[in-house]
């Protein structure tokens, strides 16, 4: 496979390699919007179809059982102007504009760089760093199933295809919400800026916890673009497949290599339903509904769900969903192998963590390998280590796991930021001082 990008050579042209990331060199996609469209939470007692009426909405598609819409508006009016009247109305919930988001690499135009092979994937720096050949000595991830929401994946790699999870016919557990289809494979080429994202991101999972299986959900475009409402039905697809809360057929862990720098109540809420967080699933979503997501919380205590904070280098723009602070979610950054925060790596009081990120290799489509850089190789290295804490404690709930490698995280040069330590975390021990 040929390298063609032309914004890959436009990185060259500025002396950088592909694959890297430099700050301040390539300027953020920004987030946008699905034109005329919006996602509405009805109060209990109302419908859907009586707001459609008032607010001349086209009623698009409800979110499961849920009182929650996505909508379309009227040609002549705005989304804000429906929104802010919408807000206004004891009936609804919350309104809001349907949002996109997109992979951290995407938004500022970084791309991989074929290079390595399966012995430099597991001899490279990042799994020293983490500890994983002393974790693994105790837990592998067998037993595990870790869902990827991404671009897909090469399904035939060949360090890829004997980890994919099965259902109990036989079949691929997973999905393309994209296209929506059972077909999760990558589609695109090199020219696509989030071609490969996802087999990048599956070969991290499988480094970090080899024995886990995989759960491929393709959720975004070969632009590396998507939007809240397909991440937000195949987040649920995920942790529930068969829609039985009483059958745990669903991922124990979920890795977010993605996000967007607008906050929306509906996105809060996936992953509040997903990771069955203390706070609000109790307390928020007990009405008309939310009976089948009690029902799973009560029966298996909530998915555990990573996600990529960014590669904007700073505190803000904050990057959902990796910002929600969820109970059972972690927020993810990049470290280096100086045991520093990357560059571009974001950071400040709403980043939990810190993995390696900085020239990862892993696998790309067409049975090769590349090099690349940014937060969304952080978190599958994480969600792993969160897969081999849930091998060893299977009994626990989400919050519990979290806490465990947030408890057991080591300290890093530089910064206050904590390290993902796989040791620690699975063997219960405080590990060492970094050398710094």
């Amino acid at each position: 496979m040929k390298l063609n990008r032309t914004l890959g050579l436009a990185v060259m042209a500025l002396g950088l390699p592909v694959g890297t990331f430099a700050e301040g060199v390539l300027a953020p996609r920004p987030d946008k919007t699905v034109p005329l469209e919006l996602i509405l939470q009805v109060e209990d007692g109302h419908t859907a179809q009586e707001l459609a009426l008032a607010y001349d909405l086209t009623l698009i598609d409800q979110f499961g059982l849920r009182p929650i819409w996505r909508a379309g508006v009227a040609p002549g009016d705005t989304v804000e102007a429906v929104v802010d009247a919408m807000n206004g109305d004891a009936r609804v919930v919350y309104a809001e504009a349907h949002v996109e988001h997109q992979t951290p690499e995407s938004r500022h135009n970084v791309v991989w760089a074929i290079g390595g092979n399966a012995d430099q994937w597991a001899a490279q720096w990042a799994p020293k760093a983490m500890r994983l050949p002393l974790a693994h000595a105790h837990a592998t991830g067998q037993g595990v199933r870790v869902a990827f929401l991404d671009s897909g994946a090469d399904l035939n790699h060949e360090a890829l295809s004997a980890r994919w999870a099965r259902d109990p016919q036989g079949a691929l557990l997973g999905r393309d919400f994209v296209d929506g289809d059972a077909d999760p494979s990558e589609q695109g080429s090199v020219a696509d800026p989030g071609f490969g994202h996802g087999t990048h991101v599956a070969g991290l999972l499988a480094l970090a916890a080899p024995d886990a299986k995989l759960m491929p959900v393709r959720v975004l475009e070969p632009s590396g673009q998507g939007n809240v409402w397909v991440l937000g039905e195949a987040l649920m697809w995920a942790i529930d497949p068969d829609g039985n809360p009483q059958t745990a057929d669903g991922a124990h862990v979920v890795n977010l290599s993605l996000g967007t720098t607008r906050r929306t109540r509906f996105l809060n809420q996936v992953i509040e339903l997903a990771t069955c967080s203390d706070d609000d699933v109790d307390d928020d979503y007990d009405g008309p509904g939310f009976e089948d997501d009690e029902a799973r919380c009560d029966a298996q205590g909530g998915t555990v769900v990573l996600a990529s904070a960014g590669n904007d280098g700073s505190k803000k723009p904050m990057v959902y969903p990796a910002a929600e602070q969820a109970e059972g979610e972690l927020s993810v950054t990049a470290s280096n192998r100086k045991r520093r925060l990357a560059n571009f790596g974001n950071r400040g009081d709403w980043v939990q963590v810190a993995a390696p990120g900085d020239r990862i290799i892993s696998t790309v489509p067409g049975n090769q390998w590349a090099v690349w850089s940014g937060t969304s190789m952080s978190a599958p290295l994480a969600a792993g280590v969160a897969a081999l804490v849930r091998q060893a404690n299977p009994d626990w709930k989400a919050v519990d796991i979290t806490k465990r490698i947030l408890d057991r995280s080591a300290a890093m040069c530089g910064t206050t930021m904590r390290h993902v330590d796989a040791a620690g975390s699975v063997r219960d021990e405080e590990p060492p001082p970094p050398t710094c």
